[in-house]
């Protein structure tokens, strides 16, 4: 998996591309998340239009990472997911849980 992070209107864009299986990724991915919650930077939207394939560890990152923003007094909400990754979060019922728009955009302007 890879990161890659952008600022846009007060928000940060992190863009996951590839397989999203934890490991040490999940470590770079929490990481993040609290830099960004030290910064101030408390809208995040995850990017999973490039994301191949999510496993239990993935969906799990995606969990503490909604926690620690949560935590942190932040957002973090979910543009783009494929089809494959979308079935994902309605069979675990998390799409009840995360935020969830069709392009960044849309997540974007929902912080407003």
């Amino acid at each position: 998996m890879k990161l890659r992070t952008e600022e846009h209107y007060g928000a940060v864009v992190i863009e996951l591309k590839g397989n999203v299986m934890g490991g040490p990724e999940a470590q770079e991915f929490s990481d993040t998340l609290h830099k960004l919650i030290d910064e101030n930077k408390k809208n995040v939207v995850i990017d999973l239009a490039e994301t191949k394939f999510m496993n239990s560890s993935g969906l799990g990152m995606l969990i503490s990472g909604y926690t620690t923003m949560k935590n942190g007094g932040g957002y973090m909400k979910l543009a783009n997911a494929t089809e494959k990754i979308e079935s994902l979060l309605i069979i675990t019922k998390l799409i009840t849980i995360f935020e969830h728009y069709t392009s960044v955009e849309e997540a974007l302007k929902s912080f407003k």
